[in-house]
């Protein structure tokens, strides 16, 4: 037996309201990789927010795209300043993520607030999380507005990635990352986060017709 539940603009006259619907997509669709941005706003204030509406959107170029939900200060800097900085979340630092997820005012920085040691990017402003194990430095590419969000594409100019989980000789031309050195968090519903959790290793089958 199935609940069956009218949701968004759907033709059934009883429909789920949108904070209903958001529990709900957010406790199904998982888990969701993190993407902890950094930013610095026009006065200098260096603001850092984890968002879990995060992914790879594009190769070539490489582009990432991450959702505000909402308008935030994270949304406001990146547009002012078109810069942004994408730190991988470990699970070491799950109190520490957690704790940027606070609505501080924008005058007050996350970086600060929550004692996050920074280190200066290589090709944008906003500083890069110095404990992260992978950073990607961004340029925003477009702010799309989305019903009641607004998806940030940004092109990576620039990645660190710490030889801790470096998983290649040749980081250059073949990189790889090991995925159990990265240790990623993840959100799940409520105030459920994942961990890494069993790996399972296959070959991705090829048509031979």
């Amino acid at each position: 037996m199935r609940h069956e539940l009218a949701i968004g603009h759907g033709p059934e006259p009883e429909r789920m309201g949108a904070g209903a619907a958001y529990r709900l997509l957010t406790a199904s669709v998982v888990p969701r990789p993190i993407a902890w941005v950094g930013t610095r706003s026009s006065d200098g204030v260096d603001n850092l927010a984890p968002h879990s509406f995060f992914t790879v959107v594009s190769t070539d170029p490489p582009m990432l795209a991450f959702t505000s939900v909402g308008r935030k200060d994270t949304l406001n800097n990146v547009e002012a300043t078109g810069e942004f900085v994408v730190c991988l979340a470990p699970e070491p630092l799950f109190e520490v993520v957690n704790g940027t997820s606070a609505d501080y005012p924008p005058e007050i920085g996350e970086f600060d607030a929550e004692d996050v040691r920074r280190e200066p990017s290589r090709t944008v402003a906003p500083p890069r999380v110095a404990a992260s194990p992978v950073v990607l430095e961004c340029r925003l590419h477009e702010v799309r507005p989305t019903g009641n969000c607004f998806v940030v594409v940004g092109e990576v100019l620039h990645a660190a990635v710490d030889e801790a989980v470096a998983a290649s000789e040749d980081m250059l031309r073949r990189p790889h990352v090991d995925v159990e050195a990265l240790a990623p968090l993840s959100r799940l519903g409520a105030d459920e986060w994942g961990l890494l959790g069993e790996i399972r290793r296959i070959d991705r089958p090829r048509y031979e017709g």
